[in-house]
């Protein structure tokens, strides 16, 4: 049994995302406020039966911990119904190979009946992150996989992580994952890959192709967390990079956003110039925002939303304990460009 909040109808989704995403007035808060106010880094959100379902790294003792939400601005934990204290884990058992407690970045596809799941985490014997699959017939899990390698693991490059798939409008499905080159032990480039998916979403075909490398100043040692975009304009990458932390000693954290436009889901891609798109910033107009990074693209009641986490920080915009809470914003586009509008926020006493 899962603990949720009520049910919501298809009708009540569109009517909330329209008022949620309408411009703010003036006196509202500053565009960019979290929609969760809990620990819940690298966010990815999927539409199913009417509900929103989120998943994120691991934590509280989750290998897979989930959200729920009926309109995407009020948020609660998915909780096991014997026990509503402990976090429901979507995925209770990792595949042999992995080791507990450094499960990172799930994205979830639905691939026929089932629903696929691609997630990180740190292999036993030899201490990398890689990538790997689990499968389940619920998006709630338990995703189960007993396979004894990684998915994915380019050991000689510092390992893999950040793992994402994704359909073109002919079905072809195609896998996104970056080298952890900036691994302390490895000090390598890394590069943003990209290589053909089965149609069963769990084996990769032909030859990997490098998309994007950190080779950009405002990069810095890491591109990662690759999310493909098809709009009418064409193919659009985003991407995260520089240091995901926030640091002591570090007025904001340095971790944002870009994007570099494609010629198809294999790429050539090109950075874009104006890079990042969305940073930190602490300013009176605008609020606080401390390492947005990590972002997603969903599609909810015929519009496109992009989700991210950042720092929980003070209310003087000073670092704070080390928890990221999710962010959900409306996503347009200006020709291959992502344009961000402010964040969705509920009402004032809604949350």
């Amino acid at each position: 049994m899962h603990k949720f909040p009520g049910k919501l109808t298809f009708l009540a989704a569109l009517a909330a995302l329209s008022a949620a995403s309408a411009a703010p007035a003036a006196d509202e808060p500053p565009p960019f406020v979290p929609v969760f106010e809990k620990n819940f880094p690298d966010p990815f959100v999927i539409v199913h039966q009417g509900r929103f379902l989120a998943y994120a790294t691991n934590t509280e003792g989750a290998n897979l911990p989930m959200a729920v939400s009926r309109d995407l601005v009020r948020w609660d934990n998915v909780r096991d119904g014997g026990d509503t204290k402990k976090l429901h884990d979507a995925m209770p058992t990792l595949p042999p190979w992995a080791q507990k407690g450094y499960t990172w970045a799930p994205e979830v596809m639905k691939i026929g009946e089932r629903f696929v799941l691609y997630f990180t985490a740190r292999e036993k014997k030899s201490g990398l992150q890689c990538v790997g699959t689990a499968v389940s017939t619920d998006p709630l899990g338990p995703f189960t996989s007993d396979v004894t390698e990684p998915f994915v693991c380019q050991r000689e490059l510092g390992g893999t992580i950040d793992a994402t798939a994704f359909r073109d409008a002919d079905g072809k499905l195609y896998f996104y994952f970056k080298n952890d080159g900036n691994n302390p032990k490895f000090r390598k480039p890394t590069d943003i890959f990209v290589q053909r998916l089965s149609a069963d979403g769990l084996k990769l075909e032909g030859d990997r192709v490098a998309l994007l490398r950190n080779d950009k100043p405002w990069e810095a040692h890491v591109v990662e967390s690759p999310t493909m975009v098809r709009h009418a304009a064409g193919y659009t990458m985003l991407f995260s990079a520089n240091h995901f932390g926030w640091e002591a000693d570090q007025r904001l954290s340095a971790y944002a956003i870009g994007y570099a436009g494609c010629r198809g889901p294999m790429g050539p891609c090109t950075d874009a110039p104006e890079n990042p798109i969305l940073y930190s910033y602490n300013s009176r107009e605008a609020g606080c925002l401390s390492g947005p990074g990590h972002q997603t693209v969903f599609e909810a009641a015929g519009r496109s939303f992009i989700a991210f986490h950042a720092w929980r920080a003070t209310s003087g915009c000073r670092r704070t304990d080390a928890e990221r809470y999710m962010y959900i914003a409306p996503l347009g586009w200006r020709g291959a460009k992502p344009v961000i509008a402010p964040s969705l926020r509920a009402k004032a006493g809604e949350k």
